[in-house]
């Protein structure tokens, strides 16, 4: 089948849209598809099946998008008329300009379309300082569903946490939830401490280092706990509040280790370390939780009404009140001083964690993107 790809966003797989649609093009692919991707990459410009448009100017926004890695893209009619043509299918990663044009097109040239749901609206009042503000964070839901997603024929939710919040506002959609899966190259498997850990108690944290990510929560829980001396902590990421996040951790005084890791690498610092801290306020699925999980590794996790993280908890041990590091202290302490406990749980989170084998979701978003297509032949022939 030929389906086209289009990702308003795509880049470096430093967020979890990129890795998303990376995973979902290289899958479907491997299945056989003929994929044309649309992104803004010009370091695609000449690779096989990639349509590159320009960046989009966002005028004083641009600092605020670059300096957190993003570039969003421009609607060039002619680059995406060329993508779409002879196309059998359209999948859409989110809901902005390139992908609105789309399915404009697609619904007056009758192809079928389907689309991700991998953009809360605090993902885009953060920028604007109005995350906490509830009516702009339902604004842009109901933007999102007027201009976008009433008009394409299903919907990809990562988790039911985001099809519940959007059809809160909205009302219902037809949608289905698949989550975006782990690598099976996150597995447990036994890995040494380096030499410099042997002594320590590693807790480990990925993500992007911004704001609606709370990493200082985390800083400020290890500098208040009486095992601080013990811990060294990794953060495992990149991101625009990297500077800001070293002063904290010198400030309290922490073992702090900042790294950005290929997977691979990543998989073993998961398999060595003793613990998994989440402080996110804002997250749609948090597929670094899962890897961390799908390891082995215990989590603690914020209880924030606006992630999916907390439904991974498996009981109140491994939740705290959001942005309350003094609760986080108490819990990470917990676990310090039950290890055998504490390796019983991750047995649990092992149990738990099949469901998310990538190849099982890749398998389900095909039989999606299928589904939908035969189902607007079906209506085509009626």
């Amino acid at each position: 089948m030929k389906i086209t790809i289009i990702c308003d966003v795509l880049g470096n797989p430093n967020n979890g849209t990129t890795v998303a649609a990376l995973n979902l093009i290289k899958a479907l692919k491997e299945k056989g598809h003929d994929i044309k991707v649309v992104c803004n990459d010009e370091d695609k410009k000449n690779l096989e099946g990639f349509y590159v448009v320009p960046e989009k100017n966002l005028l004083f926004l641009n600092y605020i998008v670059h300096k957190n890695g993003v570039k969003f893209s421009k609607v060039d009619k002619k680059v995406l008329i060329e993508a779409l043509k002879d196309a059998d299918m359209v999948h859409m990663m989110l809901p902005f300009a390139l992908s609105r044009f789309t399915v404009k097109y697609c619904r007056a040239h009758k192809i079928p379309t389907t689309a991700g749901f991998h953009a809360q609206a605090e993902n885009v009042t953060s920028h604007l300082f109005m995350k906490n503000i509830e009516t702009a964070n339902k604004m842009v839901y109901k933007f999102f569903y007027n201009k976008f997603y009433k008009y394409v024929d299903s919907i990809h939710y990562p988790t039911q946490f985001i099809k519940d919040t959007f059809e809160s506002v909205v009302g219902p959609t037809n949608g289905v939830v698949i989550s975006n899966g782990v690598n099976s190259i996150y597995t447990k498997h036994k890995v040494s401490k380096p030499n410099e850990l042997k002594n320590k108690f590693v807790i480990l944290n990925i993500g992007r280092y911004c704001s609606e990510k709370n990493q200082n929560v985390l800083i400020k829980a290890i500098g208040q706990s009486k095992y601080k001396n013990m811990i060294h902590l990794i953060l495992a990421g990149c991101g625009p509040d990297k500077h800001r996040l070293m002063r904290l951790a010198k400030k309290n005084n922490i073992e702090c280790e900042f790294n950005f890791y290929s997977r691979a690498q990543l998989s073993d610092v998961i398999n060595y370390a003793d613990l998994y801290c989440h402080p996110a306020e804002i997250e749609i699925e948090s597929i670094s939780c899962i890897e961390a999980i799908s390891c082995g590794l215990v989590p603690i996790v914020a209880n924030s009404r606006k992630c999916a993280t907390k439904y991974f908890a498996i009981d109140e041990k491994s939740l705290f009140e959001n942005k309350n590091s003094s609760d986080l202290c108490k819990k990470i302490e917990y676990w310090i001083e039950h290890p055998e406990e504490k390796e019983q749980y991750s047995q649990k989170y092992l149990n738990n964690s099949f469901c998310f084998d990538q190849q099982l979701c890749m398998d389900k978003m095909e039989k999606f993107i299928l589904k939908n297509y035969y189902a607007r032949k079906k209506m085509e022939i009626k």
